[in-house]
């Protein structure tokens, strides 16, 4: 990194702070900005649209987000009389620039976990040092850094109930960082590239109109707590394992974003409960499940090739096939098993599915379709709103049998069994596939058993399913046991 400062301040520019937004799109609980605010100096914020190489790039539906998350942000920063600069490049070359233009003598940050990204963010740290620029870090995202939740040989976990435990343990002096007031900026103007020039909402066509269910951006992750305390965390611990309502708190891209933080969602939580205003046992099975995203950035942290590579080895010779027609049948909802089919026409219309679901659908390509995981996280990671490569990674591994803690792989979700016992009567597979509405409950999770009575537009999909579900687990066991 080349840099180019004296580490003089001139008159019009006493030692200007540059404040790197990343994920962490919020102005509360945000230490970095907070760290601005306090030193009284002028602060540029700015957000970077990161090229460099190594560092994997968003999907699609996480940029439609984006550009209306960063929206939101310039709206915000705009009160504290500040004013939001963009600029897209390679993250090291862009903040040369902007040293170089503004003369700025700091740059703050709020730390990112996986390998790409900490590597990237060390280089630009020890090159701004090396040119007289300080910069400091701090923790925005998660409860427990990973490198501070550790076994008693000081090792990693590898297991998720311990590692909780001791995370939790650790958590009893939480605090939120509140809000700036205001935020002095810059005299002179910097240059900004316009959102719109980015293209991140899709055109021609704009396959986000589903999307209109979110409200991306800080206020829209406080409301969707505040609704999800007030009403269905009551019940939680069964109904959200229900796709047919609406049971969890569909937090995942705001807190993926940082429009919020995992601080102020356990605080919030904690003290509902505290107050008895949420039953204790069902905030303490939702906290679990920030927990469970703690632990997948924990291991992504100390075991950086998980993306690419199988977390347990003897995977490594797993007999995949290559079926590019099973495979768009899955991407398109077009598989003959409605469950399957209703999870994957949810995430194409809205860049969401229900958790229950993404494990029924994750299981389908892997176990019946013998499809690699990998395929399917690529998948999940473009059209997800909510893609976090550490929970994605995580969880398609957690899946496959082949991550840290994972389901048992002789575990092969039955399709048809599942969408029984959890939409009974229907009711989600009806919302995403309305060419079933008529069917019966006793035939609406597997309709070829009567495939006279099916409409004409389900009979090409719904007459026979593209798999065998007895057939395929045979052969999904016996590939695993070759390993």
């Amino acid at each position: 990194m080349q840099v180019r400062n004296d580490g003089g301040e001139s008159e019009a520019n006493p030692g200007a702070i540059i404040m790197w937004f990343r994920n962490d799109l919020r102005l509360t609980d945000n230490p970095a900005l907070r760290h601005a605010e306090g030193s009284g100096r002028p602060v540029i914020c700015l957000y970077i649209l990161d090229e460099t190489p190594g560092v994997r790039p968003m999907g699609a539906a996480s940029l439609w987000w984006l550009d209306k998350s960063l929206k939101s942000l310039a709206q915000s920063l705009e009160k504290l009389g500040n004013r939001l600069v963009l600029r897209k490049g390679a993250a090291a070359e862009v903040l040369d620039a902007v040293v170089a233009e503004t003369g700025a003598t700091s740059v703050l940050w709020n730390r990112l976990y996986d390998k790409a990204r900490t590597d990237r963010d060390a280089e630009i740290k020890a090159g701004l040092k090396q040119a007289g620029v300080d910069c400091q870090s701090f923790n925005a995202g998660l409860l427990n850094e990973p490198w501070t939740v550790r076994n008693g040989s000081g090792q990693p976990y590898k297991v998720f109930t311990p590692y909780w435990r001791a995370a939790r343990g650790q958590l009893d002096e939480t605090t939120v960082e509140l809000a700036p007031r205001s935020l002095r900026s810059l005299d002179k103007n910097v240059r900004s590239e316009r959102l719109a020039d980015w293209g991140l909402h899709p055109a021609r066509p704009d396959w986000s109109k589903g999307f209109d269910i979110w409200s991306p951006g800080e206020a829209g992750a406080l409301k969707r707590l505040d609704g999800f305390l007030s009403g269905p965390i009551t019940g939680y611990g069964e109904a959200r394992d229900v796709p047919g309502v609406e049971a969890t708190s569909r937090l995942s891209p705001h807190l993926h974003f940082g429009e919020i933080g995992p601080r102020q969602v356990w605080l919030a939580v904690r003290d509902a409960a505290e107050a008895g205003d949420i039953p204790s046992t069902e905030a303490d099975k939702f906290l679990s499940e920030i927990g469970w995203r703690e632990f997948n950035h924990a291991i992504l942290f100390h075991w950086p090739q998980l993306p690419t590579r199988n977390f347990k080895p003897e995977f490594d010779g797993f007999p995949w096939t290559t079926d590019p027609a099973a495979f768009e049948a899955w991407t398109r909802g077009e598989t003959g098993y409605p469950i399957v089919d209703a999870g994957m026409r949810e995430l194409w219309t809205t860049g969401f599915m229900h958790n229950r679901v993404r494990m029924i659908v994750a299981s389908f390509l892997i176990k019946h379709l013998m499809i690699d995981w990998r395929e399917g996280e690529a998948w999940f990671w473009d059209t997800l709103v909510d893609a976090d490569l550490a929970s994605n990674v995580g969880n398609w591994q957690w899946t496959a049998g082949s991550g840290a803690d994972a389901s048992p792989y002789f575990r092969i979700f039955n399709p048809i069994a599942q969408g029984e016992k959890f939409d009974p009567r229907g009711v989600y597979v009806r919302r995403w596939i309305p060419e079933l509405k008529s069917a019966s409950d006793e035939l609406i999770h597997k309709p070829w058993l009567r495939p006279l009575d099916l409409p004409a537009a389900a009979k090409r999909i719904y007459a026979k399913p593209i798999v065998d579900h007895a057939k395929a687990r045979e052969r999904a066991l016996e590939a695993y046991h070759s390993l």
